[in-house]
């Protein structure tokens, strides 16, 4: 008899645990593929962090990451689901959209259905640290600055002896590519994980418009190398504007040795073509 309640119970139980994942799944199966993907994440974590930068292959300009927390609450939001529909990974998107989804989640934050930050790692500290230390150093300070004003939460500390991809604690940190290492937070990399995950999705266009709005500052101060067209990367009109001009303050000497050095390897191998 004792058996057989046990049995009972495990049977129920067992129809609980099925009959839940099928409600988890047709809610799953109204939303996009980024939606879907963060939605399913936080079955079993209450808060999932999205990491992005923006700049890290600019010849100038700082290195920005931003950071986005979604929660459970975001996704049962009729409105948070319309709303962010149209978010995608930002390199697919325009300028004007971009910007135009940015306002869509600063509206979303400002009614508490998610947060984000922004924070850079300048050409000093891309110096200082080389490209991929200043651009986790911008990831560190981002997401720190969205964990200083959480309520009944923190960041998921990586241990001595511990692995960088536990979640603990509830929140669960996805970024970007590859892990970070060394990171001082537990987190997991998605490779292309911008056309994979709303958070980080998010995250990307964060960064990009913040960081372009600072390019577009520095444009005004050094109008002859048009960053307000390229944005610091390396296209032929910022390389002519630098062998017209020189390097500026805001230049990254590495990335501009790199360049010169790649270029006159390619004069010399012309030349060699030609006798």
């Amino acid at each position: 008899m004792l058996f057989k309640i046990d049995y009972i119970g495990s049977e129920s139980k067992q129809n609980s645990i099925c009959e839940a994942s099928r409600r988890v799944a047709t809610v799953a199966n109204r939303m996009n593929k980024l939606q879907q993907h963060d939605f399913m994440q936080l079955q079993s974590v209450d808060r999932l962090i999205g990491i992005d930068e923006a700049g890290r292959g600019c010849l100038a300009g700082p290195v920005t990451a931003g950071v986005c927390v979604l929660t459970r609450d975001f996704f049962e939001s009729k409105q948070a689901l319309e709303a962010s529909t149209a978010i995608n990974d930002s390199k697919q998107l325009s300028g004007q959209a971009r910007a135009a989804q940015l306002t869509i989640i600063e509206q979303l934050r400002d009614q508490g259905l998610l947060d984000f930050e922004v924070a850079s790692g300048s050409v000093q500290e891309i110096a200082e640290l080389n490209i991929l230390g200043a651009n986790r150093l911008a990831m560190r300070r981002a997401v720190e600055g969205l964990a200083a004003r959480a309520e009944g939460w923190g960041l998921p500390l990586v241990a001595a002896d511990g692995p960088l991809f536990e979640s603990e604690g509830g929140v669960r940190i996805i970024v970007d590519g590859r892990p970070l290492k060394p990171f001082p937070y537990t987190h997991i990399g998605i490779v292309k994980g911008d056309g994979k995950s709303l958070a980080i999705a998010m995250a990307s266009i964060v960064a990009k418009v913040s960081r372009d709005r600072e390019l577009l500052k520095l444009a005004k101060q050094y109008p002859e190398y048009g960053f307000d067209q390229h944005k610091g990367y390396g296209t032929a009109v910022h390389r002519a504007a630098l062998h017209a001009h020189g390097a500026t303050p805001i230049h990254r000497a590495l990335f501009l040795r790199k360049l010169l050095n790649l270029q006159q390897a390619e004069h010399a191998s012309n030349e060699i073509e030609l006798v």
